[in-house]
């Protein structure tokens, strides 16, 4: 029966199997040694004799080793494999692209995406979606313990709604079809069916960024629950569950952290939040932008570290000419907004805040646009709030760029599996 690596050490004086790929071979004049990767780590494998099968074994060959565990303090987790029984699984594999025994990557980041169905073995890549999944893990887990169904909403839709032809069309069986931006409209109509509601999918932006923060397909985890206050009580959440994501990345992606150096934040518990117009006082902007430019956001990012010792700073009450119809306007002053961007080391993470949930109210936001409330794109959507809407809020956390912060790399492809964007469609 298999074990894995890190297995190895409670296991002394037995006699043990385990498989995986040859991740390096190091050989000296008396003796040699099969270091192995499986999912859970390295195993050292001491080779004695002829050497002409280790030869033979080119790095990446995935094999299956017999032998007897042997304490050795200078072994990977303080014990070694000896007397091995080695079987190759597949045929000798060809040399890997990048060399994935060493412990950086030594090529550049084209050659690694080029190359993503090899080089993501190597444990600094694969690091990255080891501490995403871990992420996932705590949105899930801290959500699912404040009562909230995950729903799967549809990713073909009918109309192009949110960002007009930021879109991919798509022929759907002769017709037009897009590909989702957001499972906004859905996520809000499920408030009315579970009242606290989350999903975990892709959405899709056919913007022509070509950005290091900004991909063309990318992970959203995005929340929606009924009966709040205002936006307030969306941030209150938000950052219960961000604290959780956290809390999981440090205990079930520790190993991943430490190969890339990183320590996790704390995010506080009073996180600061600013209003959108002391934000460009902070930010040395004109007072008169309707949105923080890359480097305003740095700049307030560099304050509530400064000011606050804090990693996270919310900025509330954008204008609403730049947030969606649906987003509720500040009570006391109509021209702010009650929404929110969640700022993490100086760059939006999260966008947030309450919606709209009187069906008048829609009337009149959309008729102040110059649309129909009785218009295809809106007339489904709508129907929920006909029919008795709470006050409600949510928001949406982009995964790939979280995991980038997270990490400090410098462009979120470096973290994302397969990335897809202005210029890539493959692997």
């Amino acid at each position: 029966m298999r074990i894995l690596s890190h297995e190895i050490p409670s296991a002394v004086g037995q006699t043990v199997t385990v498989a995986g790929w040859v991740h390096r071979r190091r050989r000296l004049a008396a003796v040699s040694f099969l270091i192995l990767r499986d999912r859970s780590g390295l195993a050292q494998i001491v080779v004695k004799g002829s050497q002409a099968q280790l030869d033979e074994l080119g790095e990446e060959t995935v094999v299956q080793v017999t032998g007897t565990v042997a304490a050795n303090p200078q072994a990977p987790g303080g014990a070694e494999i000896v007397d091995p029984v080695i079987e190759p699984l597949t045929e000798p594999a060809a040399t890997p692209p990048i060399e994935l025994w060493r412990p950086t990557v030594g090529a550049g980041l084209p050659v690694v995406l080029d190359n993503a169905p090899v080089t993501l073995r190597h444990p600094a890549v694969r690091a990255g979606w080891e501490i995403a999944a871990a992420a996932l893990h705590g949105f899930r887990s801290a959500l699912d313990g404040q009562g909230f169904t995950e729903i799967q909403t549809p990713k073909i839709v009918g109309t192009a709604t949110e960002s007009g032809a930021n879109v991919f069309a798509l022929d759907y069986f002769g017709g037009p079809a897009y590909l989702a931006q957001s499972p906004q409209f859905y996520k809000q109509t499920m408030v009315g069916v579970f009242e606290r509601v989350f999903e975990v999918g892709p959405v899709f932006r056919a913007e022509p960024h070509d950005t290091v923060r900004h991909l063309a397909e990318y992970v959203s985890l995005d929340a929606e629950f009924g009966f709040i206050t205002d936006h307030r009580d969306v941030l209150a959440v938000l950052r219960s569950v961000i604290a959780e994501m956290l809390s999981a990345v440090g205990t079930r992606a520790g190993g991943a952290l430490e190969r890339l150096g990183v320590t996790a934040p704390e995010i506080p518990v009073d996180v600061p939040v600013l209003h959108f117009s002391e934000a460009l006082k902070i930010a040395g902007a004109d007072p008169d932008e309707p949105d923080l430019a890359p480097a305003d956001e740095r700049a307030i990012g560099e304050w509530a570290l400064r000011e606050h010792g804090s990693d996270f700073v919310a900025v509330e009450g954008y204008p609403m000419v730049k947030r969606p119809f649906y987003t509720h306007p500040q009570p006391s002053d109509p021209r702010w907004s009650n929404s929110f961007d969640l700022l993490f080391r100086g760059v939006e993470l999260v966008t947030g805040g309450q919606r709209l949930h009187r069906y008048s109210d829609y009337v009149a936001a959309l008729a102040a646009r110059g649309e129909s409330a009785d218009a295809p794109a809106y007339s489904s959507y709508l129907q929920a709030f006909k029919h008795g809407m709470p006050p409600h809020g949510g928001f949406a956390i982009g995964l790939e760029r979280f995991v980038a912060r997270l990490t400090g790399a410098e462009n979120v492809r470096e973290v994302t599996l397969f990335p897809r964007d202005l210029h890539r469609l493959t692997p």
